[in-house]
């Protein structure tokens, strides 16, 4: 019986090099993803690679985008049968990682790689729950606490809904793999780590007065 708590991996999916970093289990996979606000999206248009940054949501095991109605990748996927071929990738970087040899500089990280077929959303309750993904991937409850989507708006954005079927992690840690000739040498070796962290809350310039900040942006 195939291992549910894990994805297949696939001659797409499994590096060619350093292949003992990758991981293909469904919680590394989407802790990876759930901590990240960007990814990249790549695809073929008219034989050339594009690759967009946009923000993303994740439900169960898929993922969406969204964007305008009118926007090439969107248009592209609504008019091609059976969908988009894509490769979505998102990536932390954990640390800066110094060696001894330039040649053995590196960084910390964790990445996701997804490949398969984006489908334009046509369905509007799935639509509705894409959008309020996206808006609480970004901050966890906000869909709870905005005014959701009009008719207007929903027919002018498009979502596209990306299966998690082929999908393999990456990840390093730990410190320079230097060569043993180079560990007498006279140079600093180590790890910069890289952090994420929040900054004060700016509010408009309009905000109602008496405004009161929500608990889940104080926690940040």
């Amino acid at each position: 019986m195939p291992d549910q708590s894990a994805y297949a991996p696939t001659e797409r999916t499994v590096p060619t090099r350093s292949r003992e970093r990758a991981a293909y289990d469904r919680a590394t996979v989407h802790a990876i993803l759930d901590a990240a606000y960007v990814c990249h999206l790549g695809f073929v248009r008219d034989g050339t690679p594009v690759v967009l940054p946009t923000l993303y949501g994740r439900v169960g095991e898929r993922l969406y985008v969204h964007g305008s109605a009118g926007s090439r990748p969107l248009r592209l996927a609504g008019d091609a049968d059976p969908g988009l071929a894509v490769c979505l990738t998102v990536t932390h970087v954990d640390g800066l990682v110094l060696a001894r040899s330039a040649f053995h500089h590196s960084i910390n990280y964790r990445s996701v790689v997804v490949q398969g077929t984006a489908r334009t959303v046509t369905d509007p309750d799935e639509k509705r729950t894409a959008l309020d993904a996206l808006v609480d991937h970004v901050v966890p409850e906000r869909s709870r606490d905005s005014r959701p989507a009009n008719a207007r708006e929903l027919a002018a954005t498009a979502v596209l809904r990306l299966d998690l079927d082929e999908v393999s992690a990456k990840i390093r840690t730990g410190g320079p793999n230097d060569d043993p000739e180079d560990l007498p040498l006279p140079h600093w070796a180590g790890v910069v780590p890289v952090r994420q962290t929040y900054g004060s809350l700016v509010p408009a310039d309009d905000l109602a007065p008496g405004t009161a900040v929500p608990p889940y942006l104080a926690v940040l």
